[in-house]
């Protein structure tokens, strides 16, 4: 592995250090390819420039220098017309086609993993790719297996003054937390319109949120105020940063915070993966060899059956003209039974002939002495 072959490039990483894979989730218009691209130029900025990979097969034009870009790879619009799908579909489509030669992104990044601290990857809106989608498992658990991952849910903060729609977004990133099982943080964007505090505060305050949805008077209201109860356990270890994708504020304290989510991933996460790892490898080792036995069972038993078979042709080659002369001798030779019942017949005949005869002779003599 090119991983463990060299030291250090330009300082910025060793042969043990594996790159920090950041995954960037978001809603559409949350801000995600707006907070990759400002986290890149940050990163240039202090010489660690990272390894950049776009997901988004939708995106016109990418505001950053991407490594690797699914475009190369998928046409989204040969997908759409292909298949007949919408743009969702399209979108999903496509990811889950790239998803199957994702192995080949690993190899990228792994040659580059001494050269790169951080490995950035920017998503479509489509968010349910990583919520219930196969594309999106495949692609955080094959990172993860190998590099140090960490989940970023963008919350558009503008949007989420409403506390409905905070709910909903709360939803959202509780669900990919649960699904990806990855060391999670939620970065509230455009604090450069809105300041988050009321955001970090409902999190925090219970009763705080409790009166903010007092003036909502909707079914879906009563909805969200049984919901926070529910969320109030995920939001006491969930790490929040206020950041400005346009202006660049707070991106020190986001790194900050990627950091010690890769930290928590070597402590907590990966000691899990790795054990799952072990457990799929023995399950395909078992597999293999299972497939190998019963390789060799059937071919055995072919091969008896194919022995069977030619020693059985062999003692009919070598029997079958003593057989048939048997079977000759045996047709010509009579039958005792058969011949018992021709003697009965004789005799039966015979004892007819003769009673026959003496009744003509009988006839014959009293026909002259009636005349006279």
């Amino acid at each position: 592995m090119e991983t463990e072959a060299g030291g250090a490039v330009g300082g910025v990483g060793t042969a043990e250090q594996k790159p920090i894979c950041v995954i960037v989730l978001g809603m559409a218009g949350s801000g995600k390819t707006t907070l990759v691209q400002r986290l890149t130029a940050h990163l240039h900025a202090i010489k660690t420039p990272p390894y950049v990979i776009n997901l988004d097969p939708a995106a016109h034009e990418v505001p950053f220098p991407a490594n690797i870009d699914i475009k190369d790879t998928v046409n989204y619009k040969e997908v759409m017309k292909q298949y007949s799908l919408g743009p969702n579909g399209g979108i999903m489509t496509s990811l889950n086609l790239f998803a199957t030669r994702f192995h080949e992104v690993m190899s990228f990044v792994i040659k580059r993993s001494n050269e790169c601290k951080h490995c950035i990857l920017d998503t479509p809106g489509q968010i349910e790719v990583f919520t219930w989608s196969a594309s999106g498992s495949i692609i955080t658990e094959t990172l993860a297996s190998e590099f140090p991952t960490v989940v970023v849910y963008v919350m558009d903060t503008p949007r989420s003054v409403n506390p409905v729609t905070f709910m909903s977004n709360m939803l959202y990133a509780c669900s990919i937390l649960y699904k990806t099982k990855l060391p999670f943080i939620v970065a509230l964007n455009k604090t450069d319109i809105v300041d988050a505090k009321f955001a970090v505060n409902w999190m925090k305050d219970f009763e705080a949120f409790q009166e903010a949805l007092e003036s909502e008077t909707s079914y879906v209201s009563n909805l969200t105020r049984s919901m926070s109860l529910v969320l109030d356990e995920f939001y006491e270890h969930l790490k929040t940063v206020e950041v400005s994708a346009m202006t660049g504020a707070g991106f020190t304290e986001f790194l900050a915070a990627v950091d010690e989510a890769a930290q928590e991933y070597e402590r907590d996460y990966k000691p899990e993966y790795e054990k799952l790892k072990k457990e799929k490898e023995e399950k395909a080792k078992q597999k293999q060899e299972e497939d190998l036995d019963s390789f060799r069972k059937d071919k055995a038993q072919k091969a008896g059956l194919n022995l069977h078979s030619a020693s059985r042709a062999g003692e009919i080659l070598l029997t079958g003209g003593d057989s048939d002369d048997t079977d000759s001798e045996e047709e010509a030779r009579p039958d005792p039974d058969d011949q018992v019942d021709e003697a009965q017949e004789y005799e039966s005949f015979k004892r007819f002939l003769e009673q026959s005869t003496s009744a003509h002779h009988k006839t014959i003599k009293d026909q002259p002495a009636s005349q006279t």
